[in-house]
C-alpha cells in the first residue's frame, strides 16, 4: 500500500488512477508535475476540464460531441445528407475525418452490442438511426464499426432493423484488420476502406 506524506497529494492521486489508462504511478508522476507548474497554469487547467463538463453538448442529430445543438458536420451544407455512417463512439467520427475521403454525415451509437458487459440495443441510440433512416432521406448507410465479434453483431442488428428500408446499406472494406478499433487504424487504410465499402450481405459471405 502506498503511503503519502500528504493525505491532499494521496486524493489527487487517487483521482487521476480513475482515468482510463493511467496507474497509481503514473498517477503521481502527473500529481507532482501539476505541482511543479505554475499557479495559474495548473488552475487553467482545471477551469477548462470544469467547463468542458458542463458546456459540452451532443449534438442533436447525431450525436457528436459538439459545442452547439446542432455540430458542425451535420450543419454543413456541403456534406452528402443521403450519406451515413455508423460509428461506435465519437474517436471513430475524428479518425474518419482525419481521412478526408467521407463527405456524408454520421451517427454515434455511443457503444456497440456487448451481452458480456451487458450492453444491448437499448443502450445504444439505436432507435434515433433507425427513426432517422425511416424518414426517407438516407440513401446509404455505412456500418463502420469495430472488426470484433461485437461490431459484427451489432452491424447484423442494424442491418436486420433497416432491411425493409429501401436503401443501400454497406460496410467498410476489411482491409482493416480483425480486431482493430478504427482510431488506431492509420489514416490511409481507413480512407481506403471507406472508399473500398461493399454491401453488407457480400462481405457476411
Amino acid at each position: 500500500m502506498n503511503t503519502y506524506s500528504s493525505s491532499l497529494l494521496e486524493t489527487a492521486v487517487d483521482e487521476l488512477a480513475k482515468l482510463p489508462g493511467i496507474g497509481r504511478k503514473t498517477a503521481l508522476r502527473l500529481a507532482l508535475h501539476l505541482l511543479r507548474q505554475d499557479e495559474v497554469a495548473v488552475e487553467n487547467f482545471g477551469k477548462t476540464i470544469i467547463k468542458l463538463r458542463k458546456e459540452i453538448k451532443f449534438c442533436k442529430h447525431c450525436h457528436n460531441i459538439s459545442d452547439e445543438e446542432i455540430c458542425e458536420i451535420c450543419s454543413d451544407p456541403k456534406r452528402d445528407k443521403g450519406l451515413l455512417c455508423v460509428v461506435e463512439d465519437v474517436r471513430d467520427v475524428l479518425a474518419i475525418e482525419n481521412t478526408n475521403q467521407y463527405k456524408g454525415l454520421y451517427h454515434v451509437l455511443n457503444g456497440i452490442i456487448s451481452p458480456m458487459e451487458g450492453i444491448s440495443a437499448a443502450d445504444l441510440t439505436m432507435d434515433s438511426l433507425v427513426k432517422k433512416v425511416f424518414k426517407g432521406n438516407i440513401d446509404e448507410v455505412i456500418l463502420a464499426l469495430p472488426t470484433t465479434i461485437e461490431g459484427d453483431t451489432t452491424n447484423y442488428y442494424i442491418f436486420k432493423q433497416l432491411q425493409s428500408a429501401n436503401i443501400s446499406i454497406t460496410t467498410i472494406a476489411r482491409g482493416i484488420a480483425i480486431g482493430d478499433e478504427l482510431e488506431y487504424t492509420d489514416e490511409v487504410t481507413l480512407g481506403r476502406s471507406i472508399l473500398n465499402r461493399t454491401p453488407f450481405k457480400d462481405a457476411e459471405k
